[in-house]
This record gives C-alpha cells, structure tokens and sequence, in this order.
C-alpha cells in the first residue's frame, strides 16, 4: 500500500511539476498575471506529494519490507530504527528521492516567502524550478525507482554500509543537499532576470537571501562531512581532496563568489555580468556533483551509484540546463554594462578582485578533479592528482584571499583617503605579525611559512573586530553596549563574523597541518609505550555486544611526560552480522589546544592473551579551531540572512 502511494506521488509531482513549469513560462513571458494563482498552487501541491512519497518509502524502512529492491539492498532487520530512517537516504536512488524533496521544500518556501516579488518575476522563478524538479522526476522514475519491488523476497535484507551506520549518515546528506538545491533559486532568480530584462538592484536584493541560505546549509554540510570523515575513517585525516568532496567544494567556492557579486549588485549597481554568471555557475556546478556521485564515473567511499549508465540522463540534462542558461546569458549580455565608476582603493575595487581569486581557486579545482577522468576517457592512462596540487596552486590564492579581508572592511565604496585607511590598517597589521610570528613557537619549530600564514589570517580578524568596535563607538548615542550592538545591522555583524570564521579556520588548517604528527606501534595489555610527548599505557580488551555488531573495545591511558593523565581512550574495532571486513571506530580526546586521536588497528598474532596489537596515535593541535571556524562562518551567514531588509513584506490595503 505504501509503496504504490509512493509512487503514484511521485508520477503524479512529475506531471505537476510539467504543468507549472510550462504554464508558468507562458505566464512569464506574455505576462499574463493570471496564471500566477495556479502555478503557486501546483507548485505547493507537487511539494506535498513530493513529501508523501519521501514518507512512503521511509515506512517500507521502518517496516522492513524487503520486497522493495531498495530497501533490501540498504537495510537489514537487526539495523537499529535510527539508522533504518538514516538509511533512506543511504544509498542512490533515496538520495535522489531526497534532493527532489528538499527542492520541493524550497519551491514551497518561495512561494510562500516572495510573495513581494512582482508578479512576472515570481511566475518565472516558479517555472524555472519546475522544470528543474522535472528533469530529477524523470530521472528517478525512468533509472532509479526506489519503489522497484523485487522477488524472491530476501530474509533480513542486506545491510547498510557499516561506514554510514553513524551520525554523520543523519546530518550531513540534507545539509549538504539543501545548499546544492538552494542554489537553484538563485539560478532561478538570474534567468528570470535575463529574460524580463530587470538586471537592477532590487532583483540583487530579492535573490540574495536565498543564496546566503543556500551557501549556509552547504558550509555546514560540508563541515559535518569533513567531521564525519575525521572520526569514522580512523585515518586521521579531515580533508582528503577526494573527487567527491571537490564537488561540494567547488559550488561552495563559487556561491561565496557569488554573495560577494550580489552585495555589489545591491550597493552599487554593478557587476551584473559577474552576479548572472556566477548564479548560473554556481548551480552547474552543484549538477556537475550530482553527475559525479551518481554517474559511476568516480570509485570513493562518497560514491553512491556504480551503473555510468544512469550517467548519460545526468549529462543529458547538465548539457540542456547549462548550455540554455549560457545562450540565454551571451543573448542578454549586451545590455548588462553598467557606467558606476570606482577606483582602485575602493571597496569595489577589494571585491573584484575577491571574486577573481575565488574563481580563480574554483578552476584549480575544477581542473584538478576532471583532468584524470578526461585522461581516463581518452585512453592516456590511469592520473591521480592528490594534495600537492591542490596545496601549491591553492596555498597563494587562500592567503592573497585572506590578506585582502585583512584590507577591504576599512574601504569605502568608490575612493578612500589613503592616509585614513592606512593609519588603521597598519596598526591591526603590526598586532598580526607580533601574534603570528610567536605562534608557531607554542607549536614547534618557527617556519617563516607557518608565520605567513598565521599574520595574514590574524590581520582578517583584527582587522574585523577594529571595524566593529569603530562602528559601535561611532553609533551608541548614549546607550548599552548590548542595545549599541542590536542596533547593528545583522549584515554587517554577519558579514564580519564570518570573515573571522575563515581566518579562524585558516589559522587551525595551517597549525595542525604543520605541526601534526602520527606515530604507528604495535602494544600488548599491561604494557607502556612512550609515543612522541605521551605514555601510552594499553589498560585491558573489553567484549561489547551492539544490536548490529560485535565490538572489542581497547581501553588506553593516555599521560604527559611527568605522569599526569590527559585522556583515557576507547577506540573499537567492529565486526556486523551482516559480514563484510571490521569496521575501526577512532577514540579522540578533543581539547581547546589540540585533539589526541588513537586508532586500533589489527592484533599482531593468533592468541589474543598474548599477542600485541597495532594503534595508531595523532597529536593534532588545534584541530578544533577548524570545526569552530566552519560554525563561525555559517552562523555569520545566518546572521545576515535574517537582516531586516531581508524580512520586510510587501504592504497589503
């Protein structure tokens, strides 16, 4: 019963999702305010189907019915209820089923939130996301049903993949998959731009927001991804350059771009040609992701499909969205120039060159993820193009970025007085070189690499927070510093705080990739080892039964040099029913100046009473300044969203 529901929906959103987006292009293109009213109600109507169906499959999990192919490819009947919900979207045809959903949830917010947008313009970006929606429909009902029954009915089902039996399984899918489809709106919102001509600072106002929203569901994706992998792969690592990490890398990359271009748009009237171009790259981009993890073209952990024929639809439509958008774009192109003049010590002037170096790191990336598959394609042989690529083109374009924030907040738009804006700026600069050439002696060795980096990412902060206390000073009027900071605009507090998140960030990247160190050793119960600055100390093996699993759990003292004990650490090693090889789950000790991390590899022998066993330990300091910069980041963005000109409505009679 649920699982023909569930598909009836699905078939039913598909022709819904036809109807709006070619009734809602004859509105928008003949005008006719009309037909607004049902292509607002047949887009809320395919949501709720849409959702109906997202339902309908997770009751096929929940109550096991492993006479659907997909359920019983991902699911077993011993898996704990929480992951059996997790696991709808564990594999590649839920996952589909759950980017159309979100998209459908976010045609539903704009029709619901933009009802302040002239009529023409919300009839356009309604047909646009439509018709988006229905090349996904398509896809999924014409190569991957997850409603697919399938006989004879197996037992228990298959398992889901021990690797995604985490938190991480729970959280960082819908996030990173609400800010791939978010960019949609703001795709939506430049070409209809480009087809009614209204390349003005009110279509900037009105599209930004969503992007902000977008590019804060994707940071925060990206961020759960990077944590997940940390802890779950026992490889110490939180960034490994895969393929399929680059993909959500590179729309991230572009929308930041693209925030920037808006802000611009909004303020000055200028850079259209940057702000529609970006808004379509950065959604081709998040197809081009799509097309990587489903197609079959890519072997990663990441990777969900294996049949490249599904590959061939994606590229199909990749080729119709994006080719439509750029003909669209070099057709309207000449009537976007603009005469607002600026010169080169201006905001206008930081911001360009902002977007240059991000778009400049966006092709790195770009370059370095398709090269090997283009090779492969054309018969040259096998590449692989890991971090010493991406670390020598990518180092220069990151610290020019972050020397430019460093900069820009004490610039005005069009021209500045050079004495003004150098007298602030040196003094933040010379607090930056005193903290970052000390700071790499708390660490370690000095590096005068290390030292770079470390000034350039302090003078962004600094150079922040002198710009706000500036502004506070300059507007308290008498009142309470917490009422002074209310009275700010959330924009600007977001905008700089997520400025620091970056420098935050690159301050803990560039820490714990210099002074990071890992050390290997094979060590029996009862026994002490010292490993770098610590005394290992291997307590006992502990049996633990789970519901899915069974467990040995090493028990490890951690100590310093003189003795006193830092952590005590219980890293596992899993083995599921449902077979396959044993799973390692890392222990970390996470502190304010670095995380202690030990991995339990394989026992050195037959006898487990008396054999040794292989750990890994990491000293990873300042590990967790990565995670809080990512948090800083996406609550600045949250932050600007909800500034008030972001929540004023349109005035009714």
């Amino acid at each position: 019963m649920w699982v023909e529901l569930g598909h009836f929906c699905l078939v039913l959103a598909c022709v819904l999702s036809l109807f709006s987006g070619g009734v809602g292009l004859l509105g928008g293109m003949r005008q006719i305010s009309s037909l607004l009213a049902p292509v607002r109600m047949a887009s809320l109507l395919m949501t709720g189907l849409l959702c109906v169906s997202f339902v309908a499959l997770t009751q096929a999990f929940l109550q096991d019915d492993f006479s659907v192919r997909y359920v019983a490819a991902h699911s077993n009947a011993l898996l704990p209820v929480f992951y059996k919900v997790a696991a709808v979207w564990g594999g590649h045809e839920g996952s589909l089923l759950l980017w159309v959903v979100l998209l459908g949830l976010w045609i539903a917010a704009v029709t619901l939130l933009a009802q302040e947008l002239p009529n023409r313009i919300q009839v356009l970006v309604l047909a646009i996301l439509a018709l988006v929606t229905l090349g996904f429909l398509l896809f999924i009902l014409l190569t991957s049903n997850p409603f697919e029954r399938l006989n004879p009915i197996p037992e228990l089902g298959t398992d889901l993949n021990p690797l995604l039996q985490d938190i991480g399984l729970v959280a960082h899918p819908p996030f990173l998959y609400l800010g791939y489809v978010g960019f949609s709106v703001a795709f939506a919102f430049a070409i209809a731009a480009l087809i009614t001509g209204q390349l003005d600072a009110a279509w900037a106002k009105f599209s930004r927001p969503w992007t902000i929203a977008a590019w804060v569901f994707l940071s925060i994706g990206i961020a759960l991804g990077s944590a997940w992998a940390y802890y779950e792969l026992g490889w110490g690592g939180w960034w490994f350059w895969d393929p399929v990490e680059n993909a959500s890398f590179m729309p991230w990359i572009a929308g930041t771009a693209l925030i920037h271009s808006l802000a611009v748009a909004e303020k000055r009237g200028i850079f259209k040609h940057w702000t529609v171009l970006l808004a379509i790259v950065t959604f081709s981009l998040s197809l081009l992701g799509t097309f990587l993890v489903r197609s079959g073209v890519l072997t990663s952990v990441h990777a969900f499909a294996t049949d490249p024929s599904r590959g061939t639809f994606i590229l199909v439509f990749l080729a119709l969205v994006v080719g439509s958008a750029l003909s669209l774009y070099a057709w309207r192109a000449p009537t976007l120039g603009s005469r607002v003049q600026f010169t080169w010590l201006s905001r206008e002037a930081a911001l360009l060159v902002n977007n240059v170096l991000l778009i400049t790191a966006c092709a790195a990336v770009f370059i370095g993820t398709l090269f090997p598959l283009l090779m492969d394609t054309l018969g040259g042989g096998k590449f692989s193009v890991g971090a010493p690529y991406y670390n020598v083109l990518l180092t220069p374009l990151w610290l020019m970025l972050l020397f430019f924030l460093g900069v820009a907040p004490h610039l005005h738009w069009r021209k500045n007085h050079w004495n003004r804006f150098s007298r602030v700026t040196c003094a933040c600069w010379g607090v930056s070189v005193v903290l970052g050439n000390l700071m790499p002696l708390v660490f370690g060795t000095w590096r005068w690499g290390v030292a770079l980096a470390l000034t350039i990412a302090w003078s962004a902060i600094l150079v922040a927070v002198v710009d706000v206390v500036q502004r506070l000073r300059s507007t308290r009027n008498g009142q309470s510093l917490w009422q002074t900071l209310q009275s700010q605009p959330r924009a600007f507090l977001g905008m700089h705080l997520a400025h620091i998140g970056l420098a935050v960030f690159a301050i803990g990247a560039t820490i714990v990739t210099a002074y990071e160190y890992e050390h290997d050793a094979v060590i029996m119960p009862k026994q002490t080892l010292t490993l770098g600055d610590y005394q290992v100390y291997f307590q006992h093996l502990e049996g633990h039964t789970g519901p899915n699993y069974e467990a040995l759990i090493g028990h490890f003292r951690i100590a310093d040099d003189n003795g006193r004990v830092l952590a005590v650490l219980k890293p596992e090693k899993r083995q599921y029913f449902s077979g396959g090889e044993p799973m390692t789950e890392a222990s970390i000790e996470r502190r304010f100046f670095g995380d202690i991390y030990i991995a339990l590899g394989e026992m050195q022998g037959s006898d487990r009473a008396t054999s040794g066993w292989l750990i890994r330990l990491y000293s990873k300091p300042l590990m967790g300044w990565i995670w809080f910069g990512c948090l800083l980041m996406a609550v600045g963005g949250w932050l600007a969203l909800n500034d008030k000109r972001y929540r004023q409505r349109k005035a009714r009679a």
